[in-house]
């Protein structure tokens, strides 16, 4: 237990708080040793008893530092004691503590944030990069931002201080994919006060599953009275749970022989637009080979290890004036999946290849900050690699590809003319291996005014450059013993010789397609913030932001169509670089006749000019937008208990280009070279409330969300064999979330906390004329309900020690996996149970932790892009032990 100080008017508040309070938006102060000598020496001098009250949470959601209950910001934060009582590591665990914050995604460093049910689209490998939408949340890192299309930085949570989350439109300060929220992982940073080091260990059995053990060292060091230095290193294997079971799969099962009507897991029937090219043949002359995984069966093959650390040092360079450098490194390396086939026995699935993901990132970061006069000016930058390699077994999709079978069977069963098919179709165990390289520099300068002045002020200027170039070989193993048309295999394939390519080829023999890309996203900022107070009680702020960003796209999607009966045709891929270069001119590709290969141009476009072609000579150069977003808050602070606030907010989305631009659809419908951004409007009411004597805090808001031109991802083979991306309708967002923590006077060593969100989502207005959206149907990972409670005892024992208990309950209502109808499934609610229990010293702590002590199944993802139901669920129960220690 300690006390604390602090200054309301001219009235020194004593507090008496009790350790280690359990609170998802509570920021400890530091040096609490400082802080109890001065409470217990200002207590003395007043004779005034001590009483039991919360905190003050301290953030930097308004990028100044202030508490949480003097900003009219929707924040709420898990500080770096929650994070260690829940045993937070990494991505999924921190946003399970969130409502109202979800996450798509198939495990490991292939993950999506989404806040405010604002979300659309299954993440999908084929979309985890270079075809990725832009995020729209903002993943920061201390000062920089970290967001990548299509899946964020898995960052592990080793020696974090919180983990801050601003719901609704960010934009104004935090930038282009701050439209939902931001989400901001904040560091310890290195302390001049003293040197000390901390060490923590454990280990876990999880239900069914392989042991896991981790350990973390951090060290804090002051090198002289101007430089301190701070590093922390970590080690986290997490063992499986999902066992690889035993199963056979033959093309039999393809798309291209399924009739309409055919009943689908997700309740969607097979319709005529989709019907099979041959559903209705006769095959009981073809011989189908099956599949057989029956040498890749594993027990628990989903293991995971986290690597790396963190070196950072503070410069103070004088006494307005200090320099920050920190650099950080880590490897994730994770092998199978973290999803199982609901259709099988618990937590099972049945993969063909081998999956694995090796996820590296270094980064490295600056921040020059002081003071010029009665000025505040900061500038921060950033320079982040990543590279990612990784395998995925891809033989799900023979149950969507109407063309696969043209790969692996003999051509006397894909085009068989008039007779009946027949010959042979191999295996269908396919995989795609995907190598993608990421460069991320960011810079910010910004300048803060005093923020004790009635008018006050933060403007600043943000760049990024964003470089990406990934390489995804889709690997069709049997294609090479297909017997086609005069020739066994496939001619060696080479990329288009337009322009960027990683790899001059031939490709492997095997690999039929090869997405080979370089994607660039640049952004220029000029934003601001000013508030002025009314009065005493009354604020107004105002924020704007003006954007530029391009996106730009090089490289081909090409395929090895038309090569079973020539050489290389480079037909009826895409070649990007020649779409996307604005130079007015045009090659077609869509023959396997390479005599009609025609560059065309506006002045040679007649009648027989090819509508494909005709529709690419009006591609985009880039996908370039700009504008201007704002942002109106009116404040209303009635006490130093209360304050109430109204805000109006803007955010958006870039675009970006489609690969398969131009491709032809239903009802008219053309898949459009380049994307709009969508645009949210943003209406918010909320409150911070202090009661009880601050004994209880209650923060919460009630908002709308209006979103315009909304992106989605839409996979749909009966328009081309891409991905691709759309503003596919509009939707609306209705919804309450709060927050509270609870520190009876009553009694000593007691906390209550818990958070929920409230959430009603519709597509309001269909804009891709598909049918593969409809009006009226729920956004994507958006609950109707979540919410969690705990409570943490604290008790004082004869020997010395501080002993806890602390039960936690969390649940999530059920959601849907997608907007278009198709590639949708539904996640079944959840309920999740734990407690951990333990003691504590001067410089040692442990504890018994017990997860999802019911062993549920809880449903935090699912996929049904490959029409299979894909579940990806929280571990089954474990149990560990967490120790550590303080030097």
């Amino acid at each position: 237990m300690f006390f604390s100080a602090f200054r309301v008017g001219k009235v020194v508040r004593i507090q008496y708080t009790a350790p280690r309070i359990l609170d998802p938006v509570i920021v400890m102060f530091q040096k609490k040793q400082l802080c109890a000598a001065i409470a217990l020496a200002t207590a003395s001098t007043l004779g005034q008893p001590a009483f039991g009250v919360i905190e003050e949470v301290v953030v930097t959601a308004t990028k100044r530092t202030e508490s949480t209950q003097d900003i009219s910001v929707a924040v709420s934060a898990v500080n770096e004691t929650t994070l260690r009582q829940l045993g937070v590591t990494n991505f999924e665990d921190y946003l399970l503590q969130l409502p109202g914050v979800t996450a798509g995604g198939s495990g490991p460093g292939q993950n999506t944030i989404y806040i405010r049910g604002v979300a659309s689209t299954t993440p999908n490998l084929t979309t985890a990069g270079v075809a990725g939408l832009a995020p729209n949340v903002a993943l920061y890192l201390d000062e920089q931002p970290l967001s990548q299309p299509g899946r964020n930085l898995d960052v592990y949570a080793a020696d974090m201080n919180r983990v801050e989350v601003l719901s609704g439109p960010q934009g104004t300060l935090f930038g282009a994919s701050s439209q939902a929220g931001t989400v901001r992982l904040i560091t310890n940073k290195p302390d001049s006060s003293g040197n000390y080091a901390s060490v923590n260990f454990g280990t876990a059995f999880t239900e069914g599953g392989e042991m896991s053990n981790n350990v973390e060292a951090m060290v804090n060091v002051p090198v002289s009275d101007v430089l301190t230095l701070r590093g922390v290193v970590y080690v986290d294997h997490q063992g499986g749970y999902i066992d690889n079971v035993r199963g056979t799969r033959s093309t039999s099962e393809s798309a291209r022989f399924r009739p309409a009507g055919t009943a689908r897991a997700n309740g969607v029937p097979v319709s005529t637009q989709r019907a099979g090219f041959q559903s209705t043949a006769d095959l009981s002359a073809v011989n189908f080979i099956n599949a057989d995984n029956s040498g890749r069966v594993e027990e628990d093959f989903n293991d995971t290890t986290y690597s790396g650390g963190r070196i950072s040092g503070t410069w103070q360079i004088n006494d307005d004036w200090s320099l920050l450098v920190g650099h950080a490194q880590q490897n994730l390396e994770s092998d199978g999946v973290f999803f199982a086939d609901p259709g099988l026995d618990d937590l099972e699935i049945q993969r063909f290849e081998d999956d694995s993901i090796q996820d590296y990132f270094n980064n490295t970061n600056w921040t020059l900050e002081g003071r010029f006069k009665d000025l505040e000016i900061v500038y921060t930058g950033a320079y982040t690699e990543r590279e990612t390699d990784q395998v995925v077994d891809y033989s799900d999709y023979l149950f969507v590809g109407q063309y696969l079978p043209y790969y692996i069977c003999d051509g006397s069963v894909t085009y068989p003319g008039a007779a009946a098919p027949s010959g042979n179709c191999q295996a269908p165990n396919l995989f795609v291996k995907s190598d993608s390289d990421t460069e991320i520099n960011s810079h910010e300068i910004r300048i803060s005014t005093n923020a004790t002045n009635r008018l006050r002020a933060t403007v600043g200027v943000f760049y990024s450059d964003l470089e990406l170039t990934e390489r995804n070989d889709f690997t069709y193993p049997g294609s090479t013993s297909a017997v086609l048309f005069g020739q066994t295999g496939f001619s060696q394939n080479f990329p288009f010789p337009t322009g960027f390519t990683s790899d001059a080829g031939p490709f492997p023999a095997d690999v039929i397609f090869r997405n080979d890309i370089r994607r660039t996203d640049e952004q220029v900022g000029v934003f601001g913030e000013a508030t002025l107070d009314i009065s005493e009680q009354i604020a107004i702020t105002v924020g704007a932001r003006y954007y530029d960003i391009e996106v730009d796209f090089e490289g081909s999607a090409n395929s090895s169509f038309c090569n079973g009966f020539q050489s290389d045709a480079n037909a009826f891929g895409t070649d990007i670089s020649d779409l996307f270069n604005g130079d007015g001119a045009v090659t077609f590709h869509g023959s396997c006749d390479t005599s009609t290969h025609i560059t065309y141009t506006q002045a040679t476009v007649d009648g027989s000019t090819p509508a494909a072609v005709v529709a690419a000579l009006s591609a985009p150069d880039v996908a370039a937008t700009d504008g201007s977003i704002y942002k109106f808050t009116m404040t209303w602070t009635p006490s130093d208990r209360h304050l109430m606030y109204a805000t109006w907010s803007e955010g958006f989305r870039p675009g970006l280009l489609n690969r398969p631009g131009g491709a032809a659809g239903p009802n008219g419908f053309t898949v459009p070279f380049a994307l709009d951004t969508d645009d949210v409007e943003n209406l918010e009411i909320g409150w911070k409330l202090d009661l009880l004597d601050y004994t209880l805090r209650f923060n919460g808001n009630a908002f709308y969300v209006k979103i315009d031109n909304l992106q989605t991802t839409i996979f749909d083979p009966s328009i081309t064999n891409l991905f691709f991306s759309d503003n596919a309708a509009n939707a609306e967002v209705k919804g309450i979330e709060g927050d509270f923590i609870w520190a009876p006077a009553s009694v000593d060593g007691l906390t209550i906390s818990g958070a929920f969100s409230i959430l009603d989502t519709e597509i309001t207005d269909v804009l891709t004329p598909t049918n593969d959206v409809v009006a009226g149907a729920e956004l994507a990972f958006a609950p109707e309900f979540q919410g969690n409670i705990r409570a943490r005892y604290e008790w004082s024992l004869d020997s010395g020690l501080t002993a806890h208990f602390m039960p936690h309950v969390g649940y999530s209502a059920d959601s849907f996996s997608d907007i278009v109808t198709i590639n949708r499934d539904q996640m079944d609610s959840w309920v999740l149970i734990g407690f951990t229990v333990g003691v504590t010293s001067d410089n040692w702590a442990a504890e018994l932790y017990v997860d999802n002590l019911t062993d549920e199944r809880a449903e935090i993802s699912r996929n049904f892009v490959f029409d299979r139901e894909r579940a990806s669920y929280v571990r089954p129960r474990t149990m560990g032990v967490r120790v550590s220690y303080d030097f």
